[in-house]
């Protein structure tokens, strides 16, 4: 007898002749029936339908309210706003299947609808919000593990646009014209550039949190609750000491209001075409941050602590190369290869590495 077993919290299946068979144990009670399939993925359908049945296996499109009903305070606006999406426009077939008979096939067709629309890294994307609610499922013992196993799509990557510090100046002029009267618009642009702040952080940033005697800024609403005394420069320092108080949102609106996500995009993009530049976000503000402290020789750990990253394979992520410094390298090489300017030739017999 072939046997095909589980992890021990989920049916298990035995072939019997050319028909596999299934049995689990629930609240003391032995369940053990034949599937009258000779098909071992059909059989695993059938067997956990039964399985299902004897416990609270939530639908996919439950599971996903579950999670947003738990994470509503405590994830970032980013992240919900991402599984809300996902649950409302992107669940396609799945969206009705308990999680237990969710198989790879399922999500592949899933996948593949998905791909009738979007690109293939969006739909890396839509993989790893299923990953995220299947992963919690198992967590909460919803399900024993994750019942299908699919890889993410090679994406080639592009580098990333980064505010040169030769325009930073004229950057933050651009910006300040856009926004005019919005200065808090503006003041949240500086925040991201001047502290590597997300722009949720940014519009959250309260007056009470800067230390004006250390010149520091600690932010007290962080997407990893992590609390890191910043260094406030002198630049950003007098920007804000104007408009200083003892305590409120330091970014609000002409009439006193708080900001919607999202604000400072349409600002971040027009103040760029100013200068020539597209393709800059507010979130590429914060790489800017990260880029140019790796560029001025700072450690990736030190980095690591001032971005707020549990891993410093996150940090590196953020991370861009330094062109000119690889420019530099390369013509020092050139010349101790002995190589001309001109015309490539090589600039003598006697040249050496």
């Amino acid at each position: 007898m072939s046997e095909h077993a589980g992890n021990g919290r989920g049916p298990q299946l035995f072939l019997v002749g050319r028909y596999w068979h299934f049995r689990f144990t629930k609240d003391g009670i032995r369940i053990q029936r034949t599937t009258r399939e000779s098909s071992l993925g059909k059989a695993e359908k059938i067997a956990w339908a039964a399985y299902d049945g004897e416990r609270e296996v939530p639908t996919l499109s439950r599971l996903a309210r579950m999670w947003l009903d738990v994470h509503e305070s405590t994830a970032s606006a980013a992240h919900i706003r991402s599984v809300e999406v996902f649950t409302r426009r992107h669940l396609y077939h799945l969206g009705e299947m308990r999680l237990g008979r969710i198989r790879t096939e399922e999500v592949e067709a899933a996948r593949g609808l998905h791909l009738e629309e979007h690109v293939p890294s969006s739909a890396n994307h839509w993989m790893r919000i299923l990953k995220l609610l299947f992963r919690w499922a198992v967590n909460r013992e919803l399900i024993p593990s994750v019942p299908w196993r699919l890889g993410m799509f090679r994406v080639q990557k592009r580098p990333r646009v980064i505010l040169p510090v030769a325009k930073a100046c004229d950057w933050l002029s651009a910006v300040d014209a856009a926004a005019g009267a919005r200065w808090g618009l503006a003041t949240a642009v500086r925040l991201m550039l001047g502290l590597g702040l997300r722009e949720s952080e940014a519009l959250s940033a309260r007056w009470e949190w800067i230390d004006w005697e250390r010149s520091t800024f600690t932010c007290g609403k962080s997407k990893g609750r992590e609390a890191v005394a910043l260094p406030l420069r002198g630049w950003l320092r007098e920007h804000l000491e104007p408009r200083r108080a003892p305590e409120g949102l330091i970014v609000v609106s002409p009439s006193g209001g708080r900001y919607c996500a999202g604000a400072t995009r349409a600002l971040v993009a027009k103040a760029s075409g100013v200068i020539g530049m597209r393709g800059l976000t507010p979130h590429r503000l914060r790489g800017g941050f990260a880029s140019m402290l790796a560029e001025e020789g700072m450690s990736v750990p030190d980095i690591q602590e001032l971005m707020r990253h549990k891993d410093a394979r996150t940090t590196m992520g953020y991370i861009e190369r330094n062109l000119d410094r690889a420019v530099g390298a390369m013509d020092r090489i050139a010349g101790r290869m002995g190589m001309g300017r001109g015309n490539g030739e090589a600039g003598g017999a006697d040249a050496r590495l």
